[in-house]
């Protein structure tokens, strides 16, 4: 780790003080070459003053000892039939995973704790089919939890719940990191999986609103892994309950959680609650940011270069799209009410959020302002990126004069031959 990398890391501190965190992990990253090394990133959160609840799954260790023993189970996840062979499994399996985790927070100088803070009923009968073992958490012991968090003790909670008899129940662990996530109202619910993300094609998705991810759920569903596919339903159902962000992460990757918490792009896959992104309007301390996004731009000619005096001039113009408080992306709508036109300039997303439909979101929020502000028709200049504005957009080609008096006078001047590309904005063309 370099001085920018502690220096980025920094600059969440603040943010992430004394927030609740709970980091879901399967079993099989417990059972991975590369646990020590997630253990090492929850120190590191530790020292931060970060708290943190542990959940683990117990699945691939279930099945080893099951293959060693020549027991056959009845499910190994937690939501099907648990006979009670297959909880004699789970039971066994859970305290060595409970006991592994515990092993290695100690090793960390991390005081720790196995809590049964989840209260659990039968699942009952589905279907004609009595789940036997199976459970579902009826309630969870916040008090208990947050009492342990206080004292910077980590609680560590198996998928295992127990009722008021004293009866052990299996639990689904995605399920209970959920419960757990949002009694607490954790800011993030991280999901350790062998698995790198969400795919669309070949390419990891790295963000989606809840909106998004319950679309893509929905058309996409057997196209995810089966053992994905309940981190993503459980990480979507705790953001629309009030939980900040669920994050899905290749829990075999070095520093896979550091790099995810602390980076503005991630490595896995986030899904957020809609106060999670917004664009707003730009204020003076975004112009810096402003120019340094679109320096790059600017000197391959994509975009006319602009100076801090010019947008502080027009700073009412100018529109920011914000990640976790880090600019992601501008715009700016520039109104020429007596044509009843509006020119959309300055749309840019950073090079580490392209190909997340940034740009397309900025286009339709400029789309809704302009109509709202009178403008019938929508222009852009562009010496590279009209194909963009055509396909994406749905602009077409306009000669020079189409423009504004005003604006042709500066398009002349330039000299860049940008082509001129419009929109109707009532739909008419």
């Amino acid at each position: 780790m370099n001085v920018s990398d502690l220096r980025g890391i920094l600059t969440y501190v603040p943010q992430f003080r004394e927030k609740v965190f709970v980091i879901a992990i399967d079993g099989a990253i417990v059972a991975h070459e590369n646990f020590p090394n997630i253990l090492l990133d929850i120190a590191v959160l530790r020292s931060l003053n970060i708290r943190i609840v542990i959940v683990h799954g117990i699945a691939r260790q279930m099945e080893d000892l099951a293959a060693s023993s020549g027991t056959v189970l009845s499910n190994i996840d937690g939501t099907g039939v648990t006979d009670e062979a297959t909880l004699a499994v789970a039971l066994t399996a859970a305290n060595r995973v409970t006991h592994e985790i515990m092993e290695g927070l100690a090793s960390n100088d991390l005081r720790a704790c196995y809590s049964n803070a989840v209260i659990a009923h039968p699942f009952g009968i589905i279907g004609g089919v009595d789940r036997q073992f199976t459970g579902r958490v009826e309630r969870l012991d916040t008090a208990f939890l947050n009492e342990l968090l206080d004292r910077d003790i980590t609680p560590v909670v198996p998928p295992l719940g127990f009722d008021g008899e004293g009866r052990t129940f299996r639990v689904n662990s995605d399920g209970v990191a959920q419960t757990i996530a949002e009694g607490l109202r954790a800011a993030k619910l991280i999901y350790l999986s062998p698995q790198p993300g969400l795919l669309r094609g070949e390419g990891l998705i790295s963000q989606m609103s809840v909106q998004e991810a319950e679309e893509f759920f929905r058309k996409s569903r057997t196209e995810i892994p089966e053992g994905l596919r309940s981190k993503v339903e459980h990480g979507i159902r705790a953001c629309k309950n009030g939980v900040g962000r669920s994050h899905i992460l290749d829990g075999r990757r070095d520093e896979a959680i550091l790099g995810e918490v602390f980076s503005k792009v991630g490595i896995g896959t986030m899904i957020y609650a809609n106060e999670y992104t917004a664009i707003r309007r730009a204020m003076k301390k975004d112009v810096g940011r402003i120019l340094s996004l679109t320096e790059e731009s600017v000197q391959t000619q994509g975009l006319v270069k602009r100076t801090r005096a010019g947008i502080v001039a027009q700073l009412s113009d100018y529109y920011v799209f914000e990640i976790d408080r880090s600019i992601a992306g501008c715009v700016a709508l520039h109104v020429y009410p007596e044509e009843k036109k509006a020119e959309m300039a300055c749309l840019h997303v950073s090079r580490d959020h392209e190909n997340q439909g940034i740009g397309r979101k900025l286009m339709l929020f400029v789309e809704t302002l302009a109509k709202e502000k009178g403008a019938e028709q929508l222009f852009a200049l562009s010496t590279q990126a009209f194909n963009y504005f055509q396909q994406k957009g749905g602009f077409r080609e306009v000669p020079t004069d189409f423009l504004p008096p005003g604006r042709r006078e500066k398009y002349d001047q330039s000299g860049r031959n940008s082509k001129v590309l419009a929109k109707d904005l009532n739909g008419t063309e």
